[in-house]
């Protein structure tokens, strides 16, 4: 199929645009795409949108929360975990060259410096992505179980209360909303925590937060793509990138060459295998995570937002009528299998604090792998394939970061001057030594 055109890549023209993904971040990017009057097609091996790692994540849209997994401390913590009943992170021993390298890199920005900058331009991110969502959702009407009611950071001990500081000092950096509460504050904003006030030491609120169920959204503005004239081709396998020169030619796929002025990579855990054999390292690796969902059987126990449970890193996110319930890192490369184990410590977490609130026995349970950065950070810009884009590494921020993310790549593919500072953003980062302090952190642009 032919949809290259005697269009030039040029600053203000039109361009035929093949962007190879169709979950939250190929939505997103057709979308934004579309918007700016390109001529956009989407090609997925899935029968429709949504239907991999953005199908039932957690359901928090947290850009206040926005922080790397690569933190000061991580290391001892990660062995601490390996003994843990309901561990968060969770290491499969089986040798895997991609992950060790990975897991180095990991290791290299667990320092404060390293902590501060990532955690920074996350937040930048994640923060113009909200605002981007507010507008989109004027926009379209788009409606997705979403709640604007912040989210609870919920912390079991003293230690975790006085470990928020640098998480704190930020945020304050960035402008973000913050509010430090006691446990009567816990139970103030989220009454269904009630019965466990107990277990509670404080917490650290962003009111500024929303939830909401990335699998409607995406299917939503999917459906609004394709009337706007993107054209979604489902159940198409996508084989490899053939490059000539600089530039990438076409891709192969399952149902024959399919040829463009550009292409944009946004096939999360997967993106790496395209970008090796066209001689690039993508240091991207697949991170899996877990969720049940649950009915609604009482309401007043219930969480009104998103609870994120610190000791557990477990999401407890109210969507509608359900309790989605998210969380854990498994380091087991492509591995889909879904742990009896890990649904306990789910089961656990929402039990231990909005017990009686859903019914278990009902409960649907799932696995998805989240596209890692070794710093956090998703990689968003041009390859080093001269009309190949990228928008992948989210890890397991990509419905927060996603109408920004999808927003900002639109602009750099049309030659715009982003909102928002973008270049710390790019594969570039990878090239070049990592700056040993903390930029000053921009909010985003009123919008």
């Amino acid at each position: 199929m032919h949809l290259r055109s005697n269009t030039l890549c040029v600053k203000g023209l039109p361009m035929k645009i093949v962007v190879l993904g169709s979950g939250v971040i190929g939505v997103t990017s057709a979308w934004y795409l579309a918007q700016a009057g390109h001529e956009v097609t989407v090609i997925d091996r899935q029968p429709s949108a949504a239907m991999e790692t953005s199908f039932a994540n957690a359901g928090e849209i947290s850009p206040g929360y926005s922080a790397p997994w690569a933190a000061p401390g991580v290391p001892l913590k990660a062995i601490k975990w390996m003994f843990m009943e309901h561990a968060p992170l969770i290491v499969n021993p089986k040798p895997d060259m991609a992950k060790i390298r990975w897991m180095l890199q990991m290791l290299g920005n667990c320092t404060h410096a390293a902590y501060a900058v990532n955690k920074g331009r996350m937040v930048r991110l994640a923060e113009y992505s909200r605002d981007c969502l507010t507008d989109l959702r004027a926009q379209t009407g788009i409606a997705f179980d979403e709640r604007q009611q912040g989210t609870l950071q919920l912390f079991r001990t003293q230690k975790q209360v006085d470990a928020a500081g640098k998480d704190i000092d930020v945020l304050r950096q960035g402008g973000v909303p913050f509010e430090v509460l006691d446990v009567a504050g816990c139970l103030a904003v989220e009454p269904g925590l009630a019965d466990a006030a107990g277990k509670i030491a404080g917490g650290l609120r962003l009111p500024k937060d929303e939830t909401g169920d990335c699998f409607k959204f995406t299917q939503g503005l999917a459906a609004r793509a394709a009337a706007l004239g993107v054209t979604f081709r489902h159940g198409v396998s996508i084989t490899r990138l053939n490059r000539a020169g600089e530039r990438i030619t076409s891709v192969t796929t399952s149902e024959g060459e399919v040829t463009a002025d550009a292409f944009v990579l946004a096939l999360g855990s997967y993106s790496p295998k395209l970008a090796a054999d066209l001689g690039f390292n993508l240091p991207v690796y697949p991170v899996k995570g877990y969720s049940i969902t649950i009915p609604v059987v009482d309401a007043a126990r219930a969480p009104v937002s998103t609870v994120m449970d610190e000791t557990h890193k477990i999401a407890i996110t109210r969507l509608g009528d359900r309790i989605r319930v998210g969380g854990m890192a498994e380091i087991a490369g492509f591995d889909l299998s879904l742990s009896d184990k890990r649904k306990r410590t789910l089961q656990h977490s929402v039990e231990d604090l909005f017990g009686g609130a859903g019914d278990q026995s009902q409960a649907t349970f799932w696995t998805g792998l989240r596209p890692m950065t070794p710093d956090g950070t998703p990689i968003i810009g041009r390859s080093p394939v001269a009309n190949l884009f990228l928008n992948t590494g989210h890890g397991t921020l990509g419905w927060t970061m996603s109408a920004g993310s999808g927003r900002l790549l639109a602009d750099l593919v049309s030659g715009r001057a982003p909102e928002i500072e973008s270049r710390d953003l790019g594969f570039d980062r990878y090239q070049k030594p990592a700056t040993s302090a903390a930029p000053k952190l921009q909010p985003a642009p009123a919008r």
